[in-house]
């Protein structure tokens, strides 16, 4: 059963090891390590996706975790994307492979790269609703116009939601996190330069 587990470590050498060293004697299998930023206190947080065997809980894991110095779990959850961890670099190849399609691929691979639950595609509508244009498979039948500039966490009308918000245009695109964790400024920086970037890709398709 796969979990994705978000821990901050001290950013020397011999953290990392030490924290794959515990789990495996805690009993689960380490998949792929994604570090997803490096504070500026001297720690980096990293994304663990993890196997664990049929039965065993992942209590184990954050005990084995919080028994390190200076090792602090921040999140951990089942994930249900396909077990991998998608790169940047291969979603921009997707983009490319497919321009005239970017915007539809952009979307669906959202979840998959930045480890949210669900993307909506919107715009706003003339009673100053949302039109949803475009949506992932787990997403929500309707949802709420947010006014942003740029990428942005957004207030959630759900307090069991977490959301960033990145506007295109007349159009925004809505990620969301049910039970979090929180959107870092490096995964907001990284979201908000991607969805540009397949912009960008789109538009040169459709100059031609």
């Amino acid at each position: 059963m796969p979990f994705l587990l978000r821990l901050e470590l001290p950013d020397v050498p011999g953290s990392l090891g030490r924290v794959a060293s515990a789990i495996g004697e805690a009993g689960a299998d380490i998949e792929a390590i994604l570090i997803v930023e490096k504070t500026a206190h001297g720690t980096a947080v990293d994304d663990v996706l993890l196997e664990l065997p049929p039965g065993k809980m992942p209590d184990s894991i954050l005990s084995a975790c919080a028994a390190l110095d200076g090792v602090n779990v921040l999140w951990i959850s089942r994930y249900n994307a396909g077990a991998t961890l998608f790169m940047d670099l291969e979603l921009v190849e997707e983009l490319t492979a497919h321009p005239a399609e970017a915007y539809e691929r952009m979307l669906q691979l959202l979840p998959m790269t930045f480890r949210v639950d669900w993307a909506v595609r919107m715009q706003q509508t003339a009673d100053g609703g949302a039109e949803i244009l475009d949506l992932t498979g787990s997403a929500p039948d309707a949802v709420q116009w947010v006014h942003v500039d740029r990428a942005s966490p957004v207030e959630s009308w759900d307090e069991n939601q977490v959301l960033c918000a990145v506007p295109q245009g007349d159009e925004v695109f809505l990620l969301g996190r049910r039970g979090g964790p929180q959107f870092l400024e490096s995964e907001i920086a990284r979201i908000g330069h991607l969805i540009s970037l397949s912009t960008s890709i789109r538009q040169a398709a459709q100059k031609h």
